[in-house]
Parts: C-alpha cells; structure tokens; sequence
C-alpha cells in the first residue's frame, strides 16, 4: 500500500557489503524472469495495434485478470520491504494499511464508482474528470498525477537498486539501468497488456518467493501463540499484538495515534482517495471485458488482499520475536548495527537455501518492477490522453488517427522511463525522501477523492467548483506539511495529540484538506451554474442507467460476493481485536 510506508522506510543506506550470496541455481532463476518478461512483451507487440489495445489492454480481460493486476500494480513498489519494515516498527498496527485502509475503499469502487468509470468509456481518471467538471480540472489532475507517477517509479528503481546493493552487492547503477530497460522494453512493445500479464505473473512469484519466511518462521517462533509471547517477552513495555484494543488513547500504542485518525484519516480519506483514484491502480480495471467483470475484479482483489500481510506484514512481527536487536535507521548508521529496514532481507537469508534464496530475490525484484511497471504505463496514458491530446487539438484544430496516439503513448513510456532514471539518481541526495512519498499522496490523492466522489454523488457540483476545490485541498496539504517542517509542535496540532508521531501526521493532514476539498467544491457550485441534467448522463448517480443484474442468480452477482469479503475482514479484525 503505497501511501503510508512510514518515515522509516527508506531505506537500507548502511552498508556496501552484501547480506547473501547466490549460487549458480539462485542466479539462474532471476537471468530466466528477466528473459521471461521481456518474451511477453515481443509476444504481445501483435496484439497492441489500436488506441484501446495499448492503454487499455483491449478491454478484454477477463475480471481474474484484472483483479490479480489490481492487486499486484499496488503490491510493487516498496510494499514488501516497506511494511516489513513498518510492522517491526508499529508491530500489526501496520495491517491496518491492508484492511481497513483496502478492503471498504476495494469494495465500494465495486459497486459504487467502476459502472461510472467504465460506462463513460474514459481512458483514465483525469478523463473521467473532463467529462464531469471540464479541461482546467482535468488539465489541473493530470499533471499533477503525471509529476507523481514519474517520481514514484524513480523511487522504485533507486529503492530495488539500493535492496540490491545491500542483499547482494551489485552496484546501483547496474540495477538501475537493468531494471528500467527490462521495464522499459516490454511497457513500449506490448503497453497495458504486456504490464498487467507480467503484474499477474509478478504476483505468483512474490507469494512464490515471499511465503517461506512465514512458514519457516512461524516453525522457529512455535507458532502464533509462540511468537505474540516472544515478542512480549522482548517488548514487555509496548503492544505490537493487537489491532484496535490500543487505539483508544495516543499514548497506548507504537504509533501515537488514535482510532480517529484510524478510521476517518486512513479508512475513509486515504484509503478511499488512493483506491478510487489513483489511475495507476483503476487502470487495470478498465482493462475488462465487460461491467460485471470491472466490478468483480476489485472484489477479487479485495480477497486476495486481506490476506497480503502474511507475506508482508508477518515477517516484521516475526523479527519482533527472532530477531530482536535491529535498531532505527539513524542509530544503525552511527553504530554500525542492523535497522529494522533491513528484517526482510535479513529473515529471507535466514531462512532460504539455494534455489529459494533466487526465487525470494526473483520475488523483491518482481516486486519492484510490478511498481515501475504500474507507474509509467499510468504516466503513458495521462500524458497522451489527458495532456497531450486537448493542448494538440487546441493547436492544431484537427485529430490525428488512432495510431498517432499509439505512437506518442510508446514515445511517453520512453520518456518516462528516462525521467524516472534522473529522478532515481536525484533521490539519492535526500536521505529522507520518504517524507516526500507520504507528502505526495496527501497532496494529490486525498484532495482527488473529494473532487470525483462529488462529482459522481452530486449534481450540483459545478466545473470552477471541481477545479477550484481540488486546487484548494491540494494547497491546504502542501501549506500543512510545511508548517510541520518549518515548525515541528504544529504536528501536534494537525494530528490533534501531542504524542503523535509523523505517520499520525499523514493520516489528518489528509483528513483535513478532503474537507478543504468538498467545502471549497460546494461554496464554489452554489456560487456557480450548474450544468444541464441532460449533460450528466453517465456521470452521476441517478442520471446513469446502471445494467440490471436481475437475471443473474444470487451468487454470480458482485454485490453478494462484495458482502462475503466485508464480513471475512469484520471477523480478522475481532479475532485480532
């Protein structure tokens, strides 16, 4: 879950020696993935002929698919070391990020929001918003959206670069620059259709790979029970057990934050901006063949998602109980000590022999190009459909054909791809850009969500009320998060607590400038003429005809099996209560 890895988790700046070394088997299986992916992409290049074809896979996929892409777009990145790291951290707090901050978010862009995206027939998010409010808001979305994307995909590739550094020695420009050509070629030869097949396969890999340091480390720990009682007796001062039972006080738990902030900061705000919003993500499901597939794919995803924090989530706690002494990034830099941002690598050498160390390496690597992949083929679409395109017709007063935009999509991917090796090198002059990371999704994502919901729920909201309001939300973001910087004790006042600590930060400030977002968009729509309801067809709710599903029995309907998820994660949150 990209929004909310953590100050901490960047990244790994500690030593130049390698933790493992592979053998000839382990080596093998990641010069046959790198092969392997590369192939799709030469096989797919019949395949992306059209507009459709190549940023939208054709619309065909089946919802399986599209759900699994959705899942593993998100799950790239820097989810596994990042959570793993964060759950050393906070302890199973961190799950929060995968099931209270998914699951509701998953659902609800289910059944609510994906018959508006898909029956629109938009391309991306920012298309979505032209139809609605008009080109300045869309215009405003999809730079800013484009910024994030290209700067997201850098961060990838320097933190696979670094994890390789640190895990096996290699150098960082050799990651880099392998890394981003792998992605680079199969994204331009096979567009959306090459990345979510490579996503899916990404995906069996990471669980492939992932999975032994849960299994084998539950074995050490004695189990669950073995291991909550490990880590009690290694922590007796704090509670890394349980999920809600902390919550009821700032100072009761490792976060230093409150079940409001919780529920209202991350479940609601965060959760519901990044899920529903975020191109990079609603892309792959507007890649289905149909309606009912685009509404069951993120109820599949949402399945598979409750249960990421196995293989992400679990290793830190194990550490807590295995491998007590690893110590915050700065201490471990001044003493020469392990952070705990280094507990994946370190439990993945601790457990895997020859063949499974490849295969767990194969896994981070997949992880990290899933998350590369994920942003600049996001990055390809907005730029050719949301910028490109209105400011050349506006030119040039004419479109061009179908295979023009094919081209300048291709030519993005390219362009992106080479942004993103500058930004990757860029990073490494700020030791924190994790707070960068954070900062952006409360900057661009929160104040996102209270445009589209709007627009979608509301028919009153006008376009200068779109676009006036996601300006407002975006500045209120940035202006707080620059008040923390320049003066430390206003956190305490954002994050309403003077024992919050930075991720608490995160999750108000992104509840704040939403309600910055849909104040502004609604004083604004009063003050404004609304457009004809004749020209919201499609657009909002009640003025959409959404398909029946009447025909279909009960349990071929995505509304049932959207309500067999949410109660599967009512019942792991009162289990781990």
């Amino acid at each position: 879950m990209v929004y909310g890895y953590g100050r901490s988790a960047f990244l790994l700046l500690l030593k130049s020696t390698s933790l493992v070394s592979l053998n000839w088997v382990d080596t093998l299986v990641i010069v046959l993935y790198f092969i392997f992916v590369v192939g799709i992409g030469f096989y797919l290049l019949r395949y992306t002929r059209t507009g459709e074809d190549f940023f939208l896979a054709g619309r065909r996929m089946s919802s399986w698919v599209a759900g699994l892409s959705f899942v593993a777009a998100n799950l790239g990145s820097l989810e596994l070391m990042g959570w793993a790291a964060s759950a050393y951290q906070y302890g199973i707090l961190a799950t929060h990020w995968y099931w209270i901050g998914a699951i509701p978010a998953m659902l609800f862009l289910a059944i609510v929001m994906m018959p508006f995206y898909y029956i629109s027939r938009t391309h991306s998010v920012p298309g979505y918003l032209k139809l609605r409010y008009g080109e300045s808001t869309s215009m405003l979305s999809g730079i800013s959206f484009a910024f994030m994307t290209v700067l997201m995909s850098g961060i990838n590739m320097f933190a696979m670069a670094l994890v390789m550094k640190v895990i096996l020695g290699w150098s960082i420009d050799f990651s880099i620059w392998v890394s981003s050509l792998t992605v680079m070629l199969y994204v331009v030869l096979g567009g959306l259709l090459s990345a979510i097949f490579n996503e899916v396969l990404q995906f069996m890999l990471i669980w492939l790979g992932a999975l032994v340091i849960p299994i084998l480390g539950l074995i050490e720990a004695g189990g669950w029970s073995g291991m909550v009682a490990k880590i009690h007796a290694n922590f007796p001062a704090g509670d890394y057990t349980h999920l809600w039972s902390t919550l009821g006080s700032f100072k009761d738990n490792p976060m230093g934050i409150h079940w409001t902030g919780i529920v209202f900061g991350l479940g609601f705000v965060i959760s519901f901006g990044y899920w529903t919003t975020d191109f990079l993500v609603v892309q792959r499901l507007l890649s289905a063949k149909d309606l009912r597939s685009a509404k069951m794919a993120p109820i599949i995803g949402a399945g598979f998602k409750m249960f990421v924090p196995l293989i992400v989530i679990l290793p830190g706690l194990l550490g807590l109980a295995v491998m007590p002494g690893l110590l915050p990034q700065q201490q471990a830099i001044a003493t020469g000590g392990n952070s705990y941002n280094e507990v994946l690598p370190l439990m993945l050498a601790r457990y895997a022999g020859p063949g499974l160390l490849g295969l767990g390496i194969t896994a981070l690597i997949a992880g990290f190009m899933s998350g590369m992949a994920g942003n600049v083929t996001a990055f390809s679409t907005v730029w050719t459909y949301d910028i490109y395109r209105p400011i050349h017709m506006r030119l040039a007063k004419k479109e061009r054909p179908d295979e023009y935009y094919v081209k300048m999509g291709r030519w993005a991917t390219i362009i992106g791809v080479i942004i993103s090796i500058g930004t990757a090198y860029l990073v490494q002059q700020f030791a924190s850009i994790m707070d960068y990371v954070q900062a952006l999704f409360s900057f661009f994502i929160a104040p996102l969500f209270g445009t589209v919901i709007l627009g979608m729920l509301w028919k009153r909201a006008t376009g200068p009320g779109g676009f006036w309001g996601l300006l407002a939300g975006t500045l209120a973001s940035v202006g707080m998060y620059v008040w923390v910087k320049l003066q430390p004790s206003a956190l305490g006042i954002i994050a309403l607590s003077k024992y919050a600590k930075p991720m608490a930060d995160d999750m108000y400030r992104a509840l704040w400038c939403w309600l910055v977002t849909v104040i502004v968009t609604i004083v604004v729509s009063y003050m404004t003429t609304p457009r004809p309801e004749a020209e919201l067809t499609g657009l909002v709710r009640g003025y959409t005809e959404i398909p029946s599903e009447g025909h279909l029995p009960i349990f071929k309907r995505p509304i049932f099996w959207a309500g067999i998820v949410f109660a599967v994660l009512v019942i792991l949150n009162v289990i781990f209560w």
